[in-house]
């Protein structure tokens, strides 16, 4: 494991909604709005990736996945304010909607790390689509020992590990947004993901699942493509 894989990283998720003034300005305009605004969100991260959400979901048009170092106390700070600063000077045209962010740290049911485990830092990893959501346990799953825990964890693990293709990244929220982890997988095959799922909800550890929606679908695309989508340039 190299120096970067084992620094904290901070995961950020923003679903983002286009306002009717951003409709309302014309075609080209909107393209070089859409543009600009992506390239302000790049700068204050390490990386930042962009999904269309539009038709999946409701309440935006556009996802965007950035990923910021954490190596120590001051940095998330240095972000927010960065990313905050970034983002007012276009929220005429472009509202948040949702916001999901957590933190990296090792596994406590799995010493090694794992081949599908997601690095967000490889731009070569990106799969065509993103899927996360906030996670919460019942109480009564934190009063289990830990090896009956882990005992449930294990038969949650080698379901995954049937899905070689799907990869995962585990964020941890505790105490710093409602949820207690923000749960992301990345894949090429939106099907399989979805029987995943399915084979996922037959373990004992779903009986304590106390929350896991709102689940934000999005597919990857890039900042030309997505300016040209909204400007209405087809072909």
């Amino acid at each position: 494991m190299n120096d970067e894989e084992e620094t904290p990283i901070l995961g950020h998720f923003v679903s983002y909604r286009c306002t009717d003034a951003f409709w309302a300005l014309e075609p080209e305009n909107r393209s070089v709005a859409a543009r600009a605004w992506f390239e302000l969100l790049q700068d204050s991260a390490d990386r930042a990736h962009l999904y269309v959400t539009q038709g999946i979901e409701t309440s935006s048009e556009v996802l965007v996945w950035s990923t910021a170092d954490a190596s120590d106390p001051t940095k998330p700070g240095v972000f927010f304010k960065q990313r905050a600063a970034s983002e007012n000077l276009y929220r005429a045209y472009f509202q948040p909607s949702d916001v999901l962010w957590g933190m990296t740290r090792p596994s406590q049911y799995s010493r090694a790390k794992s081949a599908q485990e997601i690095d967000p830092y490889d731009d070569d990893e990106r799969q065509p689509y993103l899927v996360m959501y906030p996670f919460t346990k019942t109480a009564d799953w934190y009063l289990f020992g830990r090896e009956t825990r882990q005992g449930m964890m294990n038969e949650h693990i080698r379901i995954g590990k049937q899905y070689r293709e799907i990869k995962q990244l585990l964020l941890y929220s505790f105490g710093l947004q409602d949820q207690e982890f923000v749960v992301t997988y990345e894949t090429d095959d939106l099907e399989m993901f979805s029987k995943l799922v399915y084979d996922l909800r037959d373990t004992e550890a779903r009986r304590y699942t106390k929350e896991d929606t709102p689940l934000h679908t999005g597919v990857l695309t890039d900042i030309g493509t997505w300016a040209d989508i909204v400007s209405g340039v087809t072909g």
